[in-house]
């Protein structure tokens, strides 16, 4: 049995194939695993709390984990060693999320191009057709990780706060979300994963897409996150494609496009979610 794993902050897929590609268990979901945030005593619990990978962790030949938080060696070797105490006869590969967006996205093995990641947390990077290449060092979802869900979720609370949301949006919002400001302290400095929690307010900017606030908000992230990632490739998008992954970055399609025809680059393929596109990836490549 091989596993192939796509894990961002919030939430992490599991598929479980033969060597020939097929389908072996239903779709399996946990929380995510993210080793740069949860200690290895929390993401071994995430594991072993799932019935389907408790049963069948003995009959694991290959793990190939795509996730974030994996990008520098300290937490990838963290997540490599809680996934081999657990699949103990397996073979474990663990990679940056964005191998997983380039694998899934590029149209064939040697294609050249950009791939962003636009999900609870951003990040950018060139495929050269064999390499990947990365010209800013990401210093995670408090700083940085412009046009992610945790960005929109921060833009949405401050707008809120700030009294800066039209009255109907802002009715809409409070009616959806629990806004007092103690519960919201709680969950940003008392409850683990803060950066998930504030990508769950990103939904509503989906819900209220008609609103031209809303459309402002979304091209205003994306520009961020465009002129500070993608245009440090400005050589690069001259000829390649600029593609995306992650599901902000699917539902904001319009948005992308028109930003990008503002700033000059060819925006290339959207995908959702990137984890189907690597089981015909590694059952070639086994």
């Amino acid at each position: 049995m091989i596993l192939i794993v796509d894990s961002g902050s919030t939430k992490c897929d599991w598929i479980a194939v033969d060597k020939n590609g097929q389908q072996l268990l239903e779709k399996i979901r946990t929380k995510g695993l993210n080793p740069a945030i949860l200690k290895a005593k929390k993401l071994s619990k995430i594991i072993k709390k799932n019935e389907a990978l408790k049963a069948h962790r003995l009959s694991v030949s290959h793990v190939f984990f795509y996730g974030a938080g994996c990008g520098t060696e300290n937490p990838k070797n963290l997540l490599h060693d809680v996934l081999k105490s657990i699949f103990i006869n397996a073979e474990i590969d663990v990679q940056e999320d964005t191998m997983a967006a380039v694998r899934a996205s590029i149209n064939h093995e040697n294609e050249a191009a950009v791939v962003c990641i636009m999900g609870t947390g951003s990040n950018c990077s060139y495929y050269d057709g064999s390499k990947l290449h990365q010209r800013v060092t990401s210093l995670g979802y408090t700083i940085m990780d412009e046009a992610s869900g945790n960005y929109y979720g921060k833009q949405l609370i401050r707008d809120y706060y700030y009294d800066k949301m039209p009255e109907s949006i802002k009715v809409s919002f409070s009616d959806k979300f629990n806004l007092d400001a103690e519960y919201i302290k709680y969950n940003l400095y008392k409850q683990p994963n803060p950066n998930a929690y504030l990508a769950s307010f990103a939904e509503f900017m989906f819900l209220n897409k008609d609103s031209s606030y809303v459309k402002d908000l979304i091209k205003d992230g994306f520009r961020l996150f465009a002129e500070h990632m993608i245009l440090q490739f400005s050589d690069e998008i001259k000829t390649a494609p600029v593609h995306f992954a992650g599901s902000i970055a699917f539902f904001s399609q319009n948005e992308i496009n028109e930003v990008a025809n503002e700033l000059g680059f060819k925006v290339g393929n959207f995908v959702r979610r990137p984890i189907e596109g690597l089981v015909t990836y590694h059952t070639k490549n086994l």
